[in-house]
């Protein structure tokens, strides 16, 4: 059976869907309580003493580790007033850990765990202000949680160019914004304002996408409409077309806003993440009912300080070619194989205001500092019109889920302007 020939309740891997079968029925107190021998009693509360003594030492741990970093944020002040966020120092503290860590306590767990301890104890040098594509629940917002923990203040605005504009002023430290899908392939309003701004790219985060159906009841009997951003419901084309064929499909600006007209309407469903349903108080349905699996989005950290080498860094700039230069790409993407620098993409874009003429985004390995990075760099600027390097970064060593979001520090209306960050 094809994924799209599934119902509700099956999944291509046999294993349940998660269809929403009403409210739960809560357990009374005593159907938990256990009748224990007084000697498994007496460990249990020997236990369970140990394991609040072990809490307290790890709150006076994690004390520690603030007063080390509030003297940090002493000596940065009395000097060159240091970044307050660098990406590959927390990436490589995350990994380290989890190399480091014998069990039994779930490697899955140290990275959600160590995310908070970082955001709390950089807060107490400078609390971080971070634009994302709102409103509260987009993925956009997910992947800003996901990045810099909840100890930060959340800004969603309502266009992607809005966080362009916040983050080259100085309103807010950083900003994320989507760059390229797996499926839907890159979101041209990002690259087109890494262009045009005086912003750099800090970092990466790579987020998995999963697609809900999701309303207010948690039936699918009652639905008429499902509503979205054009992505999810072009994902999900095949899963409808079989449980609700014929329905009336809604487009939206982004999956928040969908989920808006379905807590609204019992007779509205709406696709986005399980998160954006925790968000907006609503039931799933069906859950991961998209038609390709292993949708990912990769998301851009953009700031304006360049970050040091870390060793595992990307590098990516922006060539202008002329027009009537014969062998122009060829003569641009030869120095890169000259200096052995490995190239991870490469993307045309109209030049605007230059009908057929075109820049070209190139992606590679390596930070612009290396040398070998550096001279293929100047090689390929020799033979361009112009250049711009947007970024040296910390590349993502990981796909990422997604996690509650934190909350806000104001309220977006979420009109996107080229993609809801898938």
């Amino acid at each position: 059976m094809s994924r799209s020939e599934q119902t509700p309740t099956q999944r291509s891997d046999g294993q349940t869907r998660g269809v929403a079968s009403g409210p739960r029925t809560a357990r009374s107190s005593t159907d938990s309580v256990e009748k224990v021998s007084p000697e498994i009693a007496g460990e249990l509360d020997a236990l369970r003493g140990e394991i609040d003594a072990v809490d307290r030492e790890i709150l006076e741990c994690l004390n520690r580790r603030a007063r080390c970093v509030q003297r940090v944020g002493e000596l940065k002040d009395g000097g060159r007033k240091g970044p307050i966020y660098v990406a590959a120092r927390e990436r490589d503290l995350v990994r380290e850990l989890m190399e480091a860590n014998t069990g039994p306590f779930p490697d899955a767990g140290i990275p959600h765990v160590f995310r908070e301890v970082i955001s709390a104890t950089r807060s107490l040098e400078e609390r971080v202000r971070v634009a994302f594509l709102g409103p509260d629940g987009t993925f956009s917002h997910q992947a800003a949680s996901r990045q810099f923990g909840a100890q930060v203040d959340l800004v969603p605005v309502t266009t992607m160019r809005d966080v362009f504009t916040l983050t080259e002023r100085g309103d807010v430290h950083f900003g994320v914004v989507p760059v390229e899908n797996t499926i839907e392939g890159p979101i041209t309003v990002t690259f087109d304002a890494l262009v045009e701004t005086e912003v750099t790219i800090c970092s990466e985060i790579k987020l998995e996408i999963s697609q809900h159906l999701m309303s207010r009841m948690g039936r699918l009997e009652d639905i008429q409409k499902v509503a979205s951003h054009p992505q999810p419901l072009a994902q999900c084309r095949g899963w409808l077309e079989t449980n609700l064929q014929g329905i009336e499909t809604i487009e939206t600006t982004s999956t928040a806003a969908a989920a808006q007209l379905a807590h609204a309407d019992e007779k509205v469903a709406s696709i986005g993440s399980e998160v954006t349903a925790e968000v907006y108080d609503l039931l799933t349905i069906a859950s991961d009912i998209e038609d390709h699996r292993g949708n990912t989005t990769r998301f851009l950290v953009i700031g304006r300080e360049t970050p040091a080498p870390s060793g595992q860094d990307l590098t990516s700039a922006v060539f202008t070619v002329r027009r009537d230069q014969s062998g122009a790409l060829h003569d641009l993407l030869g120095p890169f194989a000259r200096n052995g620098v490995n190239l991870t993409a490469v993307q045309s874009r109209p030049m605007k205001g230059k009908p057929w003429e075109y820049i070209f985004i190139v992606d590679m390995e390596g930070h612009q500092t290396d040398a070998s990075v550096r001279r293929a760099l100047d090689e390929a600027a020799a033979v361009s019109a112009s250049h711009k390097i947007l970024g040296s970064f910390p590349r993502a060593l990981e796909i990422v889920g997604p996690v509650a979001p934190a909350a806000p520090a104001a309220v977006g209306t979420g009109e996107s302007a080229g993609g809801e960050a898938r």
